[in-house]
């Protein structure tokens, strides 16, 4: 309650929600499915890999300039894959820290994990995994489960894994998962989200709607049993009945996506393109969600709450005047 309370007030003043920065165009892996590399992902005239990026100092000034400009409360650092830039967030991960902001880094944990991350307040190292070692080592070699175990050693991470028909396919896989990770002392959380497809798609990734269906059954149970399975039911349920479309979907309205080149929008999400909203398994999306169709006190929807506060912060922002950095 004191957190969405918290949060209200500052959107009401002018903060963003929520900034996802792609810090870097490069990533050694290769992993089919991946909607960041999609060729739809910016809008089908430029892909990541072909956008400007930064290094170095540049990168560190570039990033603090759009946080001074958009002042969120959370920022996720994604890719690409981060920990290319790992010297470049050296210095911006206590920058962020010191001015109160929750960031979230994701990350294949395809090299080392800098030990000094492990003392930063208000830090979380997500962990991308794709299922168990005979399918995620195929997916995202040279990311291997022995690389992870390795580089993750000294830290508290979250582990997320998106689920795909190839797992939901097999009995147990998903326990199987929950029951290996839950094992790691490194772990501290567990986090699953069900595969977000574009519209039109046909992989072999996406979920059938019995796919879904079997996924959302064995979370609901499963987090009876795996405490590190970080999910509420309300979460695990919006599954089930995902917002419609961008409009709808919270985590959309209040998450400002940026390519490398710190310029590009993202739109309308972070899977940019067209995702098919009816389809979605995003976990934030999920999250954000079933915060949002609960009552404050019982009686007034949060969703409308946020849905006001957004609007008066967007009037906050247009009236303040522009920030400069030193």
């Amino acid at each position: 309650m004191h957190g969405i309370v918290s949060a209200w007030g500052r959107i009401l003043a002018g903060h963003t929600p929520s900034l996802s920065i792609e810090i870097t165009r490069e990533c050694p892996l290769r992993c089919p499915g991946c909607y960041a590399y999609g060729d739809e992902h910016l809008g089908g005239d430029l892909t990541l890999r072909q956008v400007r990026d930064f290094k170095g100092q540049a990168l560190v000034d570039g990033v603090v300039t759009l946080v001074d400009r958009h002042r969120p409360l959370h920022v996720s650092i994604v890719g690409g894959e981060p920990l290319v830039r790992y010297r470049e967030l050296n210095t911006l991960l206590p920058m962020l820290s010191a001015r109160g902001i929750h960031v979230q880094v994701v990350t294949s944990a395809v090299r080392e994990i800098p030990r000094e991350w492990a003392a930063i307040a208000r830090l979380t190292i997500s962990v991308s995994v794709d299922g168990l070692p005979p399918e995620h080592d195929v997916r995202r070699a040279p990311a291997t489960y022995a690389r992870i175990l390795e580089h993750i050693q000294g830290h508290r991470i979250t582990v997320h894994c998106t689920v795909t028909r190839q797992q939901v396919n097999r009995p147990g896989y998903l326990e199987e998962f929950l029951r290996f990770w839950s094992d790691r002392r490194e772990v501290e959380k567990i986090w699953v989200s069900l595969y977000t497809p574009q519209v039109g798609e046909q992989s072999e990734e996406r979920l059938s709607t019995a796919d879904r269906e079997t996924a959302i059954a064995a979370l609901m149970a499963l987090r009876l049993r795996y405490q590190k399975l970080n999910m509420p039911k309300g979460l695990i349920e919006a599954y089930a009945a995902p917002p419609q479309s961008p409009e709808e979907c919270v985590f959309a309205r209040t998450t400002l996506c940026v390519s490398a080149d710190l310029t590009t929008k993202i739109a309308p999400c972070q899977f940019g393109g067209t995702p098919d909203c009816a389809s979605c398994g995003c976990l934030a999306s999920a999250g954000l969600a079933a915060v949002a169709r609960h009552r404050l006190l019982g009686v007034i929807p949060i969703a409308a709450l946020f849905s006001g506060s957004m609007k008066v912060g967007e009037q906050v922002r247009r009236l303040r005047p522009a920030q400069t950095t030193a």
